[in-house]
């Protein structure tokens, strides 16, 4: 189930503004895990068969040069497990090097998945496949509880992003699908995930508005700078407030 990368432009497919992109495939694999080895070993396979590769030591991140264009394409493999320590690298029966990165929250877009038909002319060949991807409540609890662990710009950056430009209706519509579909499991690790995502936007010179400021300029830089970061407090603000279990 992916869960990163291409997720926020399907999200936000309407949007007059373009998402920043990132050659980065994330995948949440709780199902494979959860089906047993036999799964696990069939997805190594299939990433050797796709000319992937194990990134030195980290069995969680594959890597793959492309002959076309010499982009590097990285697949990360993350898990949800309770009865494993986050973060830590969990390693797959029967598999020769993969692995996965146990990291709290991505168990919500595991438990969020929508079906996508996607096509693309592979050697010649043109390719249509179903993919399950994170549905929009899925892939901001996702996000949260990943910005919360690894601090990284990107992640505060594509939760606004998403946030103010996704295609369910804005801010408020998708604090609604997120209490719709998790309203009774927005405790404990998340809550507290959410806290600290709302403590980095919460006023323009907040890391958080700063980094979906200065992306935004890159990809759109006719846009007005203060107007970024007020759009992007605003919208976690409101994001916050929404899923109050009083809202």
């Amino acid at each position: 189930m992916v869960l990163g990368g291409l997720v926020p432009d399907l999200l936000c497919a309407d949007s007059a503004f373009r998402h920043a992109g990132t050659t980065d495939v994330d995948v949440q694999v709780d199902l494979e895990i959860a089906c047993g080895s036999t799964n696990t070993k069939r997805l190594e396979l299939a990433l050797r068969a796709a000319a992937f590769h194990p990134e030195t030591d980290l069995v969680w991140r594959w890597v793959a040069d492309s002959t076309l264009n010499k982009t590097v394409v990285k697949f990360e493999l993350l898990a949800d497990l309770d009865d494993q320590p986050a973060p830590s690298t969990i390693t797959f029966d029967e598999c020769d090097d993969l692995g996965a990165a146990n990291l709290r929250g991505t168990g919500f877009a595991a438990r969020d998945i929508e079906v996508r038909r996607m096509s693309a002319v592979v050697e010649g060949i043109d390719r249509e496949v179903e993919i399950n991807v994170a549905g929009i409540a899925g892939f901001l609890l996702a996000k949260t509880a990943a910005a919360y662990s690894r601090r990284k710009p990107k992640d505060w950056y594509d939760i606004a992003f998403v946030l103010l430009h996704n295609d369910a209706g804005g801010v408020a519509e998708a604090a609604k699908i997120v209490r719709t579909r998790f309203g009774d499991q927005l405790v404990g690790a998340i809550r507290t995930a959410l806290d600290d995502l709302k403590a980095n936007f919460a006023e323009p010179s907040s890391q958080g508005a700063e980094a979906y400021q200065r992306q935004m300029l890159v990809d759109h830089p006719d846009l007005d700078a203060l107007v970024l970061l007020a759009d992007a407090v605003t919208a976690v603000d409101q994001f916050h407030r929404g899923l109050q279990p009083d809202a």
